[in-house]
């Protein structure tokens, strides 16, 4: 998510050290806006409305940072990207079934479970398989082509597996992420196409737009699901860790199992254990309940958390040097 010209190796380096700067600081904010959310839930009940265009602005930026390269990997090299793709698909909702079987959630918190499982893989996962030393450009394709085919894949998945806890709208939902979701990142990717000279010069910012965005709808969240919070907190964070860890390393070990080399693997291990989980808030927070939207509050700092984590230790691990082209992502999202 750079630009090829000789102008933009400066402004890569902004992108980099703002991206580095803001995945550190996000789950900070996101605690300190969650915190005083519990503190004070009436004060911010007003921001419920707001959830689902603060995603699409989130999307939207996403878009912005895609170039017609990004996309040139999946012809190139389809295997591990269909890899990462499936991966994402088949182990994250059935791990989310399966944990909240284990640990026999109640059926609101355990339809919200699922549906983080259900959903793309979250773009902050382009920015932790950059400092793991991960391979960027297919976690790039990967998010890109999960975004892109979840407002079919997330809803019947969510039918067939939430759907036995809770009554869920397919259509509706799949209409929703196509507002949320697709439409916002194809209108990013128009204007990137068109205007790249002004978008590259807001690229720096955008980190920091996503993580407003992002804290803004995990206060909404959490004001609305304070009650929930207080009586099952500690019981959804066990679910999300279980789910988030099992996911790294379901993730990994597909890659391995179909020899893909190491980057790519700590890749895919990333793009599968990292999900949209403000997505999964948003949607769970209008069609299901503001408890069922908890998993993805939580999800939502705890996998950033993890995924710093993660990506310190393999990062101090010997791995082959990355490409000289190798892109610096620049939008840090759910």
């Amino acid at each position: 998510m750079s630009s090829s010209s000789a102008p933009s190796t400066t402004a890569s380096a902004a992108e980099e050290r703002s991206a580095r700067v803001a995945v550190t600081l996000f789950p900070l904010l996101i605690l300190a806006g969650g915190a005083v959310a519990l503190a004070a839930p009436a004060a911010f009940s007003g921001l419920s409305p707001w959830i689902n265009p603060l995603l699409g602005i989130i999307m939207f930026g996403m878009g912005l940072t895609l170039t017609p390269p990004d996309f040139a990997i999946i012809a190139k090299r389809p295997v591990p990207v269909v890899i990462g793709v499936v991966a994402q698909y088949a182990i994250m909702p059935f791990l989310g079934w399966l944990v909240a079987m284990a640990l026999s959630l109640p059926p609101a918190l355990a339809a919200g479970v699922i549906l983080v499982g259900c959903c793309p893989g979250g773009t902050a996962s382009n920015v932790v398989s950059y400092l793991a030393k991960g391979d960027v450009a297919l976690s790039v394709a990967m998010t890109s082509v999960s975004t892109l085919i979840a407002p079919l894949l997330t809803p019947v998945l969510a039918l067939w597996l939430a759907g036995q806890y809770m009554p869920v709208d397919a259509g509706s939902m799949a209409w929703s992420i196509v507002q949320i979701v697709l439409l916002p990142v194809l209108l990013g990717l128009v204007i990137r196409l068109f205007l790249p000279r002004l978008v590259n010069k807001a690229l720096p910012a955008l980190p920091w737009i996503s993580v407003i965005a992002i804290t803004f709808v995990v206060i909404a969240v959490v004001s609305g699901s304070a009650k929930a919070i207080f009586s099952a907190g500690l019981l959804v964070l066990v679910a999300v860790i279980l789910h988030n860890g099992l996911g790294y390393a379901l993730g990994y070990g597909a890659a391995r199992l179909f020899r893909l080399p190491v980057p790519a693997r700590r890749t895919t291990a990333i793009e599968v254990g990292m999900q949209n989980s403000g997505l999964a808030a948003g949607l769970a927070r209008t069609y299901m309940t503001p408890e069922a939207a908890l998993p993805g509050a939580i999800f939502s700092v705890w996998h950033n958390v993890s995924g710093a984590v993660l990506a310190a230790y393999w990062r101090r691990r010997s791995t082959p040097a990355p490409s000289q082209g190798e892109k610096v992502p620049a939008a840090v999202t759910e």
